[in-house]
C-alpha cells in the first residue's frame, strides 16, 4: 500500500494498526527487504528437555500407573523421571493431558438402540399433525432436608451460607409430562412412584388434555411403565401411544432439563421442615414455570447422533484393545 503511494494514516485506518508497526516494517524493509519483515531468532535459553525426554513423559503418563495411587500428579512425577513439576506440568498442557481430571460414560445395549432413537427423534423434530407430544419421567426420593441451624443470607461481599449437616423429614415423588411444543408441564407429587401411582398421574393427563386429541408419551425404560395394569389402561385408552427411550439414554428424555431447572433453581438450596412444605415449593416452581413457559428445541437429527454413538463406541473398543 505504501508502494501504491498511500500515506502512513491511510495504512493505519485501513489494515487497523498503529503507526509505530507501520514506521518499524517500513524501516525494516527499506533495510532488508521482504527478508528482512521475518523475525529474527529470539534470544533465550535453549531447551533443556529434548524430545526423547518428552516423551518419556507421555509414555509414563498414558501406559503407566504410579505405585499406591490411580492417577498421576505433577510431583509425583517430577519426582520419578527427576524433572521440574513446572517442566512436566508444560508438557502436559501442550499435549491436552489431564490425569487428575475424569469423566463416566455408559453406551446403551439395548438391541432396539437404532429403532428407538429414530422413533423418539422423530417426533421431537417432526411432531404428529393433531397429536400432543409429551416427554414423561419420575424424579423420584426428593427428600426434604432442614438445616441443623438457620441460613446465614446474602450479603455483600458474603455468600449465602449454610450448614453441612441437616435434617431429612421424608421424600417425595415427582411425576412429570414436559409439552414439548408448549413447554408446559403436567407435574403431580405422590408419596410413592409405583405402577399405580403412574396410572393414577395417566388419569390427570388423561383429564388436562383434549378428548380430541392423540397423546404420544416418551418414557424410558423402569419397570412400572411396563405393568399389566398399565397394560390395561391403555387398552381402555387408545388416543394413548408409549414410546420408550434406550436403556441408559435419559439424556434422549427431553423433561430430564426441567428437571435439571428444578434442582437448581428450588431443590439444591432449599431447606423443608416437612413433606408437605417442599410439595408446595414444587407446585410453586411448576406454577411459575407453566406461567411463562419455553420449550426445549431439539436439535440434533437421529443420523446424527447414531454418527457421534458410533465413534465414541469406536474409540471405546481402540481404547481397550
Amino acid at each position: 500500500m505504501l508502494a501504491d503511494g498511500s500515506v502512513g494514516r491511510e495504512v493505519e485506518q485501513k489494515m487497523r494498526t498503529s503507526n509505530q508497526t507501520v514506521c518499524a516494517l517500513r524501516q525494516r524493509f527499506l533495510k532488508g527487504g521482504v527478508a528482512g519483515l521475518y523475525d529474527e531468532p529470539r534470544p533465550g535459553a535453549p531447551r533443556k528437555i529434548g524430545d526423547e525426554q518428552v516423551e518419556r513423559v507421555m509414555v509414563e503418563t498414558l501406559e503407566r500407573q504410579p505405585e499406591g495411587a490411580t492417577h498421576w500428579s505433577t510431583r509425583m512425577m517430577a519426582k520419578k523421571l527427576g524433572f521440574s513439576q513446572s517442566a512436566i506440568s508444560r508438557i502436559w498442557r501442550a499435549f491436552g493431558l489431564k490425569p487428575h481430571r475424569a469423566s463416566t460414560y455408559t453406551l446403551s445395549k439395548d438391541p432396539l438402540f437404532v429403532e428407538k432413537v429414530r422413533d423418539v427423534v422423530g417426533l421431537y423434530l417432526h411432531p404428529p399433525d393433531r397429536a400432543l407430544v409429551l416427554s414423561f419421567d419420575e424424579k423420584s426420593q426428593i427428600q426434604a432436608l432442614e438445616r441443623t441451624q438457620p441460613i446465614l443470607p446474602l450479603r455483600p461481599g458474603t455468600t449465602e451460607r449454610r450448614t453441612a449437616d441437616y435434617q431429612r423429614h421424608g421424600t417425595t415423588s415427582l411425576f412429570a409430562a414436559l409439552n414439548i411444543k408448549t413447554g408446559q408441564v403436567i407435574g403431580r407429587c405422590y408419596a410413592r412412584h409405583r405402577a399405580k401411582e403412574f396410572r393414577q398421574f395417566l388419569d390427570v393427563v388423561d383429564a388436562k388434555v383434549p378428548a380430541e386429541q392423540e397423546v404420544h408419551l416418551i418414557l424410558d425404560n423402569y419397570a412400572t411403565h411396563k405393568a399389566p395394569t398399565i397394560h390395561r389402561w391403555l387398552l381402555k385408552h387408545p388416543r394413548f401411544h408409549l414410546h420408550f427411550i434406550p436403556t441408559h439414554s435419559s439424556w434422549l428424555n427431553l423433561v430430564e432439563s426441567w428437571f435439571a431447572l428444578l434442582t437448581e433453581r428450588q431443590l439444591k438450596r432449599g431447606a423443608h421442615t416437612s413433606v408437605r412444605q417442599l410439595q408446595q415449593a414444587i407446585e410453586q416452581f411448576l406454577n411459575v414455570s407453566n406461567d411463562a413457559p419455553k420449550p426445549f428445541v431439539w436439535t440434533k437429527t437421529a443420523d446424527e447422533i447414531l454418527e457421534k454413538v458410533a465413534r465414541y463406541a469406536d474409540a471405546t473398543l481402540r481404547a481397550h484393545t
